[in-house]
Order: structure tokens, then sequence, then C-alpha cells
């Protein structure tokens, strides 16, 4: 959709719809939340949405398959983090987790090129989008710890803000287009579903390690990519995605 609409107007329909659904799950089932997590969700969030803009955009000018894992790398952040704080994993975890990161920078080795990817912009944008994910999982698992749901609501609060100010500081880009509605709404219900899940994780289990399964995703979209845009990938990528895999194996046999 980034590479069809403006990035701005993919962002303000998507991630509004996932404040709607964040907030009738906050009704339903939240509690309350401290003014000092309310801030700290809302600070996350808007950081998770200037990285989800970047990547959006790495992706509608790079190739998928390769900007995907290098946003991935984010995960530095939060595991940097846990470890900093004294969380412990067992050895084979620990070892699951440097397979899984190993795995994405296998997978990040450009398919048609020899050597790494050479657009320099895309992967600068993917970097910058792997930063802004990073910074959302340690806010949103520092929030999530005292409510779930209100945490959720908050930070999907503070990034519809941020980019419903950059939506009309830069004229208002429209959403409209042959099935984009339908889209744009789909992508609203995964996303946020996708940061319940992983908000309800952190409150399971090490921050350190939720982390790196949820950083997972380009193992989804490198193949996705393949299926659907028909970008090709080669014996080291598919290498790196068989490797976070049996980094994820790993990580939760030692749970």
């Amino acid at each position: 959709m980034s590479r069809r609409l403006h990035v701005l107007a993919v962002l303000v329909v998507s991630q509004s719809v996932g404040l709607a659904l964040a907030l009738g799950v906050a009704l339903s089932f939240g509690d309350r939340l401290p003014a000092w997590a309310w801030i700290v969700a809302a600070a996350g969030g808007a950081a998770g949405a200037l990285g989800l803009g970047a990547f959006y955009r790495s992706m509608a000018i790079g190739t998928v398959s390769v900007v995907t894992p290098v946003a991935s790398l984010g995960v530095i952040v939060p595991v940097a983090v846990g470890l900093a704080r004294g969380e412990s994993p067992a050895a084979i975890q620990l070892g699951g987790l440097a397979l899984a990161m190993v795995g994405i920078l296998f997978a990040s080795r450009e398919a048609e090129l020899r050597g790494w990817a050479t657009s320099p912009e895309s992967l600068l944008l993917a970097a910058l989008g792997g930063l802004g994910f990073g910074t959302f999982f340690v806010a949103l698992d520092a929030a999530a710890a005292e409510d779930t749901a209100w945490a959720l609501f908050a930070g999907r609060g503070g990034g519809v803000a941020v980019v419903t100010g950059a939506w009309l500081a830069f004229g208002r880009p429209s959403p409209a287009g042959e099935g984009a509605l339908r889209a744009l709404l789909a992508m609203g219900l995964l996303d946020i579903l996708a940061n319940g899940l992983y908000a309800v994780a952190t409150t399971k289990g090490l921050l350190s390690l939720v982390a790196v399964g949820g950083s997972l995703y380009p193992v989804v979209t490198v193949l996705l990519a393949r299926f659907v845009l028909d970008e090709r990938l080669a014996r080291l990528q598919l290498a790196g995605v068989a490797l976070a895999l049996l980094g994820v194996v790993l990580i939760a046999a030692g749970v």
C-alpha cells in the first residue's frame, strides 16, 4: 500500500483503526494506568509510529526482503535494556538469541546483487524504523506491567497524535484507491493485534527474549515477498530464515 499511496495516508487510517480497537479493549478489560505509565506508553507509541513510517517508506523504495530484516535489528534496544536491568536468560536461550540475530543478518543479504544492498536511503530508513520499534518495545513493556489494555491504548494514542500531525502538515494526502480501505482496515487490525500480543507477552517473560520473538516478523515478510512480490531469495537468505526459526525454538525450549 505504501507503494500505491502516500505513506502518511497509509499510517493515519491504519493507526486510527488500531486506536479505536484498543479503546474498546481497554474499556472492556482495562483497570487503571498511573500517570507516568500513560506518558511512557504515549512517548513509546510516538516513537513506534515514526519508526513505522520510516519502515513503510523503506519498503516502498527498497527490496522488502532486504529492508525488513534490517529494521528488525532494532531488537538490540530492548535486549540491551533487559540485560542491563539484570535479566538472566538460560544458556540455551542466549544461544537461540544469537542464532536468531545471525539469521536476521543473513536474511538481509541482497538476493540479486553481489554483496549487501546498495540503496543507502532504504537501509537508513529501515534502521531508523528499527530504532523506533525498539524504543516502543521498551516503553510498552514498562507500561504494560501496570495495565496491559490501557498501556496499549496510550501507546497507540501517542502514535496517532504524531501521525495525524504529520498528515495535516503535509497536506492531508488521500487514502483513496481501489481496495485501499479494506487493506488499510486489515493492516490496522493486524497491527494492533500484534502489539496487544506483544504487550501481554512482556508480562509473562523476560523482555530480552520476548522482544527477540516479536522481532522475527522478517521470516514471514521475506517469505511473503518471495511469493507475493516475486522477490528472489539467495541461498544465504534462506539459511538466515532457517537460523531465525531455530533460534525461536531454542528460546522457547529454555522457558
